[in-house]
């Protein structure tokens, strides 16, 4: 009886002990990697509960998420300028790949800081020497050119070694200090021109709305002018049309002397005048014109 108890004891000892070591449960987003006794087994573990499970297993989890690498570096130009490049890489490791990926290189980490780093820097020297001088990388073109070649490349060269490759990125360019200073002058001389086009075109307006002005005012003048002699003309006109009338007519003087005489009589104020019936021009005004 006290063996049998003994015997029970035990094997609640090793549940207690080892029960927890037959279930692993690997979080999302994650591959497990089991290792027994230094040796790693050649299936990886899905995320999820894995049950059973060999309770002397080691475990070596793989984020196989995308995820970020930033990093910076100096590449150099054809005209021996050297301009600094923020590049993001955006990756992920393949979970099929994990246990060759431990075997050969380790864990998650040290995939990345032996494979993708040193390889990246590499690479952005080679190609930023294909450039030809350190201002280009603001073409877009150039951006372009330097985006897919890093990616194509580096897809060819990781993804046998279990990182796959989504996409490259230029976040930053900064130039060198004496070419930032150059395009810096020289944009400060494009405003400067582009300021005095500005000034030259409102001069320009000006003078012009000053010609238009002035020559409003000459054909004013001349239309007044114009006007004026029209005017002159025709009382000069009239002024001779009634000396010829008074030359062919004598008595046309006489008439505008009663029609004058007819206006003065309706004036309140007009005064009386004394005719003599036995001139022989008996009315007043009516001697205007006759000599003394």
């Amino acid at each position: 009886m006290n063996a049998r108890l003994g015997i029970i004891g035990v094997v609640v000892m090793v549940v207690l002990v080892f029960g927890g070591r037959f279930l692993k449960t690997i979080p999302p987003g994650h591959v497990g990697v089991a290792t027994l006794f230094g040796k790693v087994q050649p299936k990886p573990f899905r995320e999820g509960l894995q049950f059973p499970v060999n309770p002397f297993y080691q475990w070596v989890l793989f984020d196989v998420r995308q995820t970020t690498l930033k990093e910076t570096a100096q590449v150099p130009t054809r005209d021996q300028l050297q301009t600094k490049i923020d590049i993001s890489v955006q990756y992920r490791i393949d979970g099929e790949r994990a246990p060759e990926i431990l075997r050969e290189t380790g864990d998650a980490q040290r995939l990345v800081s032996v494979q993708l780093t040193p390889f990246l820097r590499s690479l952005v020297r080679e190609e930023g020497s294909k450039v030809q001088r350190a201002e280009d990388f603001f073409e877009e073109e150039t951006r372009d050119r330097l985006e897919t070649g890093l990616e194509v490349r580096m897809q060819e060269f990781l993804e046998p070694k279990g990182l796959i490759i989504q996409n490259v990125l230029i976040r930053d360019i900064n130039l060198p200090t004496v070419l930032s200073q150059a395009i810096e002058q020289k944009k400060e001389r494009e405003q400067a021109v582009e300021r005095q086009k500005a000034e030259l075109e409102r001069f320009r307006q000006e003078q012009q709305q000053k010609v238009a002005y002035a020559d409003a005012r000459l054909q004013a003048a001349q239309a007044e002018a114009e006007q004026v002699r029209v005017l002159a003309k025709a009382k000069a006109d009239e002024i001779r049309l009634i000396n010829d009338a008074i030359a062919k007519n004598p008595a046309y003087i006489q008439l505008q002397s009663l029609e004058a005489l007819k206006e003065m009589s309706k004036d309140p104020a007009a005064k009386l005048y004394f005719m003599d019936s036995n001139a022989a021009q008996p009315l007043p005004l009516m001697h205007i014109g006759e000599g003394r």
